[in-house]
Order: C-alpha cells, then structure tokens, then sequence
C-alpha cells in the first residue's frame, strides 16, 4: 500500500481543521503486516530480514497492516537513528547497545477490511484496540490537542524532530491525507564535495563532513540551490577530475533509496546550511551561504 506524506509548513498549528498532533521521531517510515510478520520502507524494500525482531514480535497482533516509525533506543533511552543502518544486510546481533520499537501512528486494513476511507479518529481508536496488551516493542505514538504541549515533545524527548498535524479525514497516499508536517531546524556548516543535478533549476551539492582520521566523507544532498547561493558559490569550486561519481542512496541512511549521480570537486569550500540535525542528514539540507572564513579543518567531526 502506497504511505500517506506530509506537507512541510513552518509552524505548529491547533485548533479547528486539526484532529490531533502527533510526535514527529527520527526513524525510518514502515509499512508493517503484522500477523504475517512482513515489514517495508516507504521505498518498497523488504526490512523484515534487517527488522527480524520488530517481525517477529507483529505476528502477535491481530492481521492488520499498520504504518509507523522504526525508531532505535540506546540504553540511556535516548533514540540514535544512525543505528538502525547498521542493521541493513545484517538484522539484529547480540550486544547491539540499543533496541528497535514501531512507533505505530495508523491502520491501513484490518483482516480484509480497507481502514483506510475511515476518518482519523476512527482509525486511531481501532489502533489502540490492535495494541492494546500488545508487544512491548509496538506501541502508539502519543497524541495531544495542546501545541505547547506538543512543542514539549520537541525538547523534552530524545530523537522526536518535529510535530505532525492530522485532520480527521481518510488515509490517502501522497499528501491528500492533508497531514502537515513542522520539523525543528538548525543551522551548521558542511563541506562541498560535488554538484548534482543537469539544469541550473535543478543543481544541488554533495555535503561532507570530516570523518575519523580526517577523511572527510559524504553526509547528504542538499535541496536545489538558490539563484543567488549558486551564482555566489558555483564559480568557487574547483573540479576533482572528469569522471562523474556515484553517491548511494543510503547516505542519509534511507533503504530503498536511488543512488545520486555528480561531479566531484576539491572540498575546499564550506557552505553554512539549514538542517533538522547535524549530520547524516537524512532530510536534504537547504544551503544557506558560503563561509569564506571556514575551510574543511575547522568542520566538527560527523556523528
């Protein structure tokens, strides 16, 4: 089944229109067949070998299929989304130092009735019954009408990057669900490593950071540029050879993902950016500005 997305505004919003506000945790989107015990990305691949713990524990939920978050709890019970790509090609291994949970947030069908044309407030009720008593590993997001409490979340609980705003209407894939998304931003610096994209329109960077040994390695794709970023920054980069490059889809450590394609050049220019973290990162950055006054060296090591 196709996943409902969210369209990204710039600030938390209740009241009428607004059915419930739900936390935003940084994790990875599944599709979970529980009963059967089967698990797939937002892109379609099969995470049930990677997931083998959360599949086993869905096969004792009714027959459902339920749409949530992957999220992995380090012992200290904050969450660290880079640990869950280390379990791609390999699923759980003993004395991994954290543990994965479904934050479950929607039904899709239930047995061989389609959820999905119900409203939100019907679904979510019928959520909390198929959990209810459930696997520990699988529970519900938490739910508010409160923005301010809402906005607690945000810094309050480890690894929630945002807020999720839901009407009471059906499920339906892409955007027409009109759930709305407020993620919490910040801004850092990165290095760029190439240039992606074959029309001005459509030309984004490859963003470094400094690796361990001082390496400095791929950390994610930015967003188009600016006209004026890209008239300020293209004529600064230096090429690093003719052959183009081949980036994989991973690097914000999403499964499923198309591998990106660019130019390498001489990562000696530095670009202050706008991201929801401070690398991986898996949302694309937006690029604000070059940092004349920052090379490469003085980039804080990525996590």
């Amino acid at each position: 089944m196709s996943l409902a997305l969210c369209r990204p505004v710039d600030q938390v919003r209740g009241g009428p229109g607004i059915a419930a506000l739900e936390p935003k945790f940084d994790g990875w989107r599944c599709q979970v067949r529980a009963g059967a015990g089967r698990l797939w990305s937002r892109h379609g691949t099969d995470l049930s070998a990677a997931f083998a713990d959360i599949a086993q524990a869905s096969r004792a939920l009714p027959d459902c299929v339920l749409d949530g978050e992957l999220v992995a709890v380090l012992d200290s019970g904050e969450l660290a989304f880079g640990k869950l790509q280390s379990r791609s090609g390999r699923g759980p291994r003993s004395h991994e130092g954290f543990t994965v949970h479904l934050a479950a947030f929607d039904v899709l069908a239930v047995g061989d009735t389609d959820w999905r044309p119900k409203p939100y407030a019907e679904r979510r009720g019928r959520l909390l019954d198929l959990l209810e008593g459930g696997p520990p590993a699988i529970r519900p997001v938490s739910v508010t009408g409160s923005v301010a409490t809402a906005l607690g979340w945000v810094g309050a609980l480890g690894g929630v990057e945002g807020v999720v705003m839901k009407p009471n209407r059906p499920y339906v894939a892409g955007r027409g669900s009109g759930w709305l998304k407020w993620r919490q931003m910040h801004t850092s610096e990165a290095a760029v490593l190439g240039v992606s994209g074959r029309t001005p329109a459509t030309q984004c960077l490859i963003l470094g950071l400094p690796h361990r040994g001082g390496r400095i390695r791929a950390v994610g794709v930015s967003l188009p540029l600016g006209q004026a970023v890209r008239h300020e920054l293209l004529p600064l980069l230096r090429p690093a050879g003719d052959t183009e490059a081949e980036l994989p889809g991973t690097v914000g450590g999403l499964p499923g993902a198309d591998p990106v394609y660019y130019r390498p050049v001489i990562p000696d220019v530095v670009v202050e950016i706008e991201a929801d973290q401070t690398g991986p990162f898996r949302h694309r950055p937006r690029v604000l500005r070059v940092r004349g006054d920052l090379t490469a060296d003085n980039l804080p090591c990525a996590p």
